[in-house]
């Protein structure tokens, strides 16, 4: 059998799995900050003597433990998979350098393997890497995308294999299963949600298939995690910082430019606002604002670069509200608290345009397939967002709750795609 590594580089998360033989395994990262199998997509920038021009770098849990504890001496980047697809994206721009994609990315890469305990050391036969059925952003690029992953991945010295990641979800799933069955893979990341169709036959009577799946289709749409935060922030936190409020220009008043809010749609957009000008204008805006406590909160929250535990309050509320009706919304930091009690029913009414959008996608999907939503016999749902109520809810409503399957929301993923790479004919999943 071939030895494989899948790879799950995500938005948010990343997790990596290794099949040699007949079984996928998850490699787990070792050391202080580790987080088992899970390892935080984010990079963490700051200024050491001796590093390679001036700059040292971590990355994963590494990389939030030192952003939290020199936040206003380092520089942090999470999410940078969102702009792979962009064409507006150039490089970032950290301290005096800049760098583009797919050094971010092999930078990512290097320490993440640094961080696996030799797990990753030995190089596969075959590399096997998910990517999203459509990228984030408005306009993207797809050939733009392939050719930085193409760059950022270089590294592992063995030819790429791209899969969607929903397959690779669906594979993990399919390895379990003793039936045959057409089963849909929803999978909710941080910057795409994904759905694929795969067809699953059963094991001859040697306990083996010559084909056990074959994928019939497949749609994806950029909204998931990292849009339901923004809501959350947009709705709940942006009001509390003047967002909707007035200020005084000589006899006139005027509704503060909706402009100073548009960097919150993700917190680490935060660092750029920490500039002079924009905090010299603010300052003035307080002076004639209706509500100067409210401009104040905003001043705070970006000379203090409270942005991370500002989404990460952000993210504890949208997890409790998946196990309850209500819950209490508290942030503090920078001498600011800011607190409320949310319900449910509110975050759902905030996110339901994108629920309606999501449920289109997954119309799109199935007429991709060529399949009805009544021939569907089994429903995986995988990512974070899954867990979501109002997500579940509509594939109940769709498809019965009889059919619905969850399990390794973070990590099925990685361990499909290592399953996918010992397939003989591997260019029937490539994407």
């Amino acid at each position: 059998m071939t030895r494989a590594l899948g790879l799950d580089f995500g938005t948010t998360n990343s997790v990596a799995a290794m099949a040699d033989g007949a079984a996928s395994g998850l490699v787990d990262f070792a050391g202080r900050h580790a987080t088992g199998a899970v390892f935080r997509s984010a990079l963490c920038f700051w200024h050491e003597d001796g590093a390679r021009g001036g700059i040292a770098h971590e990355a994963g849990p590494w990389a939030i433990a030192e952003y939290l504890e020199y936040p206003q001496d380092s520089r942090f980047i999470q999410s940078f998979k969102s702009v792979a697809a962009s064409p507006i994206f150039e490089a970032a721009s950290i301290f005096d350098k800049r760098y583009r994609f797919e050094e971010l990315g092999r930078m990512f890469l290097a320490r993440m393997i640094a961080h696996a305990g030799g797990a990753l050391d030995d190089r596969p036969e075959r590399i096997v890497v998910g990517r999203p059925v459509e990228y984030a952003g408005s306009r993207p690029d797809e050939a733009l995308a392939r050719k930085r992953y193409d760059a950022m991945f270089s590294q592992f010295g063995a030819a790429v294999h791209y899969v969607y990641e929903p397959l690779g979800a669906a594979f993990s799933y399919a390895s379990r299963l003793t039936d045959p069955a057409t089963i849909l893979v929803a999978d909710f990341g941080g910057g795409t949600s994904d759905f694929s169709i795969v067809r699953v036959e059963a094991p001859g009577s040697d306990g083996r298939t010559r084909r056990r799946c074959t994928p019939l289709g497949s749609a994806g749409i950029g909204i998931a995690g990292d849009r339901f935060d923004y809501r959350i922030v947009d709705h709940l936190v942006l009001p509390m910082l003047g967002k909707g409020g007035s200020y005084r220009s000589f006899d006139k008043l005027l509704e503060i430019p909706r402009s100073y809010f548009a960097d919150f749609a993700e917190w680490s957009r935060l660092a750029l606002m920490r500039n002079r000008r924009t905090l010299e204008e603010l300052a003035r805006l307080m002076k004639a604002a209706s509500d100067p406590a409210a401009i104040g909160r905003m001043i705070t929250i970006i000379e203090k670069e409270l942005g991370y535990p500002l989404y990460d309050a952000v993210g504890t509320l949208k997890r409790a509200l998946s196990q309850a009706d209500t819950a209490h919304f508290h942030f503090e930091g920078g001498g600011l608290t800011i607190e409320a009690d949310v319900a449910r029913a509110d975050f759902e009414r905030w996110i339901a345009p994108d629920i309606a959008r999501i449920e289109a996608t997954v119309d799109r999907a199935l007429g991709r397939a060529g399949v009805r939503a009544d021939a569907i016999d089994r429903v995986f749902l995988t990512g974070g967002s899954s867990l979501i109520p109002a997500i579940r809810a509509l594939f109940a409503a769709r498809f019965g709750s009889g059919r619905i399957a969850t399990g390794g929301e973070l990590t099925s993923i990685a361990h499909g795609l290592a399953l996918i790479g010992q397939e003989a004919n591997l260019a029937e999943w490539a994407a």
